[in-house]
């Protein structure tokens, strides 16, 4: 680090890239030059989301860009394919919930079901032990033996 002007600066800012900001992110230029190629002109959307790094990179030497230019370009596709998988996990993400929704559907109707035939077995072990009841007091009524256990 060295002290300029009663400043603290570090050395390396001085080797930094003209397009990038204190914190080394790139500053995109907003605007073109007028008579500049603007990022439709050279390609449509599709092309340029479609097209492979290496044309790309071909296609926008060839066409003599500027830095700036080809800078916005490769901007622009990014920002064109980060749209596109934006797009795909905004579908997948309503897939899966309908998907979700449906199997929540269902497993609240098996749940129900079980509840009712948990009711059903319930009521028949309910009934199984009054039946038992009666049999035990008519029993000792007759008196007769009840083997231990029963």
């Amino acid at each position: 680090m060295s002290y300029d002007s009663g400043s603290i600066t570090s050395s390396n800012h001085s080797r930094r890239d003209p397009h990038q900001n204190q914190r080394g992110r790139m500053n995109y230029p907003q605007m073109l030059s007028p008579g500049s190629l603007g990022p439709n002109d050279l390609m449509t959307d599709d092309e340029l989301v479609s097209i492979s790094v290496r044309d790309l990179n071909r296609t926008l030497k060839m066409k003599g860009l500027t830095r700036d230019e080809i800078i916005r370009m490769k901007q622009r596709r990014r920002t064109l394919k980060n749209r596109g998988y934006a797009a795909s996990c905004r579908v997948k993400r309503i897939e899966q919930r309908d998907i979700l929704d449906t199997d929540k559907v269902i497993e609240q109707s098996d749940i129900e079901t079980m509840v009712n035939n948990n009711q059903a077995l319930k009521d028949e072990v309910d009934a199984l032990q009054a039946q038992y009841e009666a049999l035990r007091k008519f029993a000792i009524q007759k008196k007769i033996d009840i083997p231990y256990g029963l």
